[in-house]
């Protein structure tokens, strides 16, 4: 089976989100599926794509903006959608913004749609950033009542 595997940060970035992420790829990988993982460029240092030496592929977008801990990546659903084709499993990581129009996509695509939620976002009390905190949460709502998972 190949899955793909969407979340704002991951490996060498460390929070408790990742490492799941990280430790659920790697498994994956060890019982046959492939893997690939699209996130963050949150490290101009890593490379815009890379296989670990796991078997885990990565695929990083460029951050357009930071809010806080969440990022903008403009590039995600429609990187997103290229990277389905050749998938059968998206794995959505929240709180992340996308994640509704994500879930929508990977259901008009035939595909099988989990969603983890994590943690719910809270960020400070910015206007900006209380819109970002509602955006996700909505977002993550939206794309629990459209996965299978």
């Amino acid at each position: 089976m190949r899955i793909l595997q969407a979340l704002y940060f991951y490996a060498p970035y460390t929070s408790g989100l990742t490492i799941y992420c990280e430790r659920l790829s790697r498994e994956l990988v060890r019982r046959g599926h492939e893997v690939t993982v699209l996130t963050s460029w949150h490290d101009r240092s890593l490379p815009r794509e890379s296989v670990t030496e796991d078997g885990v592929r990565v695929v990083r977008l460029p951050i357009a903006a930071n809010l806080s801990r969440a990022v903008i990546l403009p590039t995600l659903v429609p990187k997103a959608a290229r990277l389905l084709r050749s998938h059968d499993v998206l794995n959505l990581h929240l709180p992340m913004a996308e994640a509704t129009p994500l879930a929508a996509l990977g259901r008009a695509m035939r595909k099988r749609v989990v969603v983890t939620h994590h943690s719910d976002l809270v960020l400070s009390s910015t206007l900006m950033e209380t819109i970002a905190t509602g955006v996700g949460r909505a977002s993550g709502i939206g794309a629990a009542h459209l996965a299978q998972d």
